[in-house]
């Protein structure tokens, strides 16, 4: 990979995300921040109105929806934004304001919801998770090579988006990182090492998000909002195995790591 990530700022507007849950829950502090993550380099704005951590309490799609509702009023036409859920209703709801991006940490199981994503050209961010269904828990990975497993979950989206009509040039894959792939930090660092397997293997972008998560405070001890560092290090890693999209709580450090990062690479 020789182009410069694409830039997924990450606004919650949750009262328990683990590691801002309510400080955007209030619609003009998530406007004012969703304009300040533009400010500083993200080029998509990702609005999650639900916590999918392994201590969240569930949230209907009528709250997501009256969450959502007046963030996109004010932020429409900022940037390109992207509609972190994983419930149909919401969803369908996305689609009607016309965002550019659905991002569904189950990977679009619902099948009900396929004659909407085909009939729209709003991109697909399909991730896997160890869970399957629902939010993160804390459960170890699957037995055997975590990549393959990774992968065989992806063959099976595709061609089930395929038999419905959605383009695979719409997809973005995103193998899942901490909870999401198991208790043991090592399986993340496994996947991070091997993430130009994923993209040659299917030829479509990924998309990497480890900002804050739970394997980097494993390894540093330190609480969300002291894993800056040890954060932007693993997108530097992400952007160096390939990643064509990073999701971050903090784009203005990654901005300019990946500008060192692409002046490095035009020296070599």
């Amino acid at each position: 990979m020789t182009s410069t990530p694409k830039i997924l700022g990450i606004l919650n507007i949750t009262s328990d995300s683990f590691s801002d849950g309510g400080r955007y829950l209030a619609p003009e502090a998530a406007i004012e921040k969703g304009r300040a993550l533009i400010s500083e380099g993200a080029d998509i704005l990702d609005i999650g109105p639900a916590s999918s951590n392994p201590d969240a309490a569930p949230v209907s799609a009528a709250t997501e929806m009256a969450r959502l509702a007046p963030v996109l009023d004010a932020l429409d036409g900022c940037a390109p934004l992207s509609i972190d859920s994983f419930q149909v209703e919401t969803q369908r709801y996305a689609l009607s304001r016309g965002v550019a991006y659905l991002n569904d940490i189950q990977g679009f199981p619902e099948a009900l919801i396929y004659p909407a994503l085909a009939a729209s050209d709003v991109k697909l961010i399909v991730m896997h998770s160890v869970q399957g269904r629902g939010p993160a828990d804390r459960r170890p990975a699957p037995e055997g090579d975590i990549v393959s497993h990774i992968c065989r979950f992806f063959e099976a989206r595709l061609e089930a988006f395929a038999a419905s009509g959605i383009a695979p040039e719409r997809v973005i894959l995103d193998p899942g990182m901490g909870f999401f792939l198991g208790e043991k930090p090592e399986t993340s660092f496994e996947v991070l090492r091997r993430l130009g397997e994923i993209r040659a293997r299917f030829g479509r972008p990924v998309l990497v998000s480890v900002s804050r998560k739970s394997f980097l405070r494993k390894v540093t001890g330190r609480a969300p909002d002291e894993s800056g560092p040890a954060t932007l290090a693993a997108e530097v890693l992400a952007a160096s195995g390939g990643a064509d999209y990073i999701r971050t709580h903090e784009p203005a450090p990654l901005r300019d790591a990946l500008a060192v990062l692409q002046a490095y690479r035009r020296g070599q």
